[in-house]
Formats: C-alpha cells, structure tokens, sequence
C-alpha cells in the first residue's frame, strides 16, 4: 500500500492518466517532436558531412542543438498545461485528494522529462540516418545532457501557465521561447560580445552543456567557454524557474 507521504510526494496514477491525456494530443505531439526534426533535416542533415565541429561534425552540432529545443518545448508546453487545468477547476479537485501541491509539480516535471525525451529519440533516429557523425560516447552524453537539462523549463512553463491560467499560455510560451533558443545559441553561432550576452540567458547553460562533449567549449568563431559557466546558468535560472514555478501555483491555488 502507497503511503500517503508518496503520495504526496508523487502520484504513479495520476502521472499515467497525465501522460495519456498528453500523448492523445496530436497537434501538440506535431509541433514538440516532428518540428524539431524537420528543421534538423533542412539546417542539419543537408550540411557537408565533412565538416567537422570538434570531435563531431556540423550536422551532429546542429543536431544537439534541435534536441535542445525540442526537449524544452515539450517539457515547458506539457507542464504549462496546469493553466487548463486551474481554467477548468482540476487544480481544485485534485486539492481534495492527497496529492499535495508538491507532489502535483513533481508528477508534472516527471510527464515533461518523458515527453522530452520523444524529440531526443526521434532526432537520434533522423541524425543516425543522414551524416550526422560524433563518436557513440559523445551522442550519448550529448543527447542525455540536453534531455536532463530541459527540466529546468518545464519548471518555466508551470510558472508561465500558472500565470497566465488561459489558452494563450501556449503562443506566448512558443514566441518566448524561440526568442530564447536565438539569444542563447541553440540555432545560430554567436560571435564576438554575443556569446557574453548570451551567457547570462536561459537556454545558453543547456545547450553549452549539452555541446560540451563534442566541442569542449570551443565555438564555431573559436571563442573558448569555460565549463563552469553553463554550469552556473543552469543552476542559477533552475534555481530561478523552480522559485517562480512554486511560488505563482501555490498563489493560483490558494486564489481558487
């Protein structure tokens, strides 16, 4: 028998029922997990496999990048759908049952890292596919660091919904989001001031990191990053996101 502390701790039953209602959604299944691939297939997979980017090359680069993206888009949008559900009074209900505040953002950061972890699978399978090439450590550690990382944002997405608390949480999140993925170096290479810019905003720490096994740090204009600085970004917005995340749910709920 479950103890009513791993209950409230985190709900295998509800994690399950959320983890249906998400995969039944089509269109969002299209935009997290074919999207990404899609732009890897046309910026990726069509560069000169001869191109090499550290241990890597420019395919598998570009590669990591995607999965960077898509696995934060799919851990942000699913755990933003508490916005819905605070619309249609599920929140409520379920503060009738032992699930506790705490254990509702723990099973929602827990169907956002699965739901993560889709892009990822499918973007390993395009890049095995096409040219995309780095030795079998580096796409592993490569491909786990940026599927990990991506629950820093589904923390950012619970704040956002709970926030928000409307269906525009969704185009609001996305246009951010992109606006995020440019200014931290997930799509295009930064140089000279950028990459200093770049450092101090969200999904700089992610992506560097996840990169990290191929390129060691070094950018495409070989500017050295050093490894302690995504570090320090993704502990710091964690740190920030998950503040925000707890604090507008619990104001949203105590409001109800």
């Amino acid at each position: 028998m479950t103890s009513p502390t791993a209950i409230s701790a985190f709900s295998p039953t509800y994690f399950r029922f959320d983890l249906k209602r998400v995969l039944r959604n089509r269109r969002a299944l299209i935009f997290t997990v074919v999207m990404p691939a899609v732009l890897y297939l046309v910026f990726g997979a069509t560069q000169s496999g001869d191109t090499k980017v550290g241990s890597g090359n420019v395919a598998f680069y570009v590669l990591v990048g995607m999965v960077v993206y898509g696995s934060v888009i799919a851990a942000a949008s699913n755990a933003a759908s508490v916005s819905l559900e605070q619309q249609a009074g599920w929140t409520r209900t379920l503060m009738m049952t032992p699930l506790r505040p705490s254990g509702y953002v723990a099973t929602k950061v827990a169907v956002a890292l699965t739901m993560g972890a889709l892009p990822a699978i499918v973007l390993a399978i395009a890049g095995n596919l096409t040219h995309a090439h780095a030795p079998a450590g580096v796409w592993v550690a490569c491909l786990l660091i940026a599927w990990l990382g991506s629950a820093v944002f589904a923390a950012f997405g619970l704040a956002l919904g709970s926030i928000f608390k409307s269906d525009g949480v969704m185009q609001v999140m996305g246009g951010l989001l992109a606006l995020l993925a440019f200014a931290g170096n997930v799509f295009v290479p930064l140089k000279d001031t950028m990459p200093t810019i770049a450092e101090f905003t969200p999904m700089f720490g992610i992506v560097t990191l996840a990169r990290y096994p191929l390129d060691h740090g070094m950018t495409a204009y070989d500017q050295h990053i050093a490894l302690w600085i995504p570090i320090v970004n993704l502990i710091v917005w964690a740190l920030i996101f998950t503040g925000a995340a707890a604090f507008f749910y619990s104001r949203s709920t105590t409001r109800q």
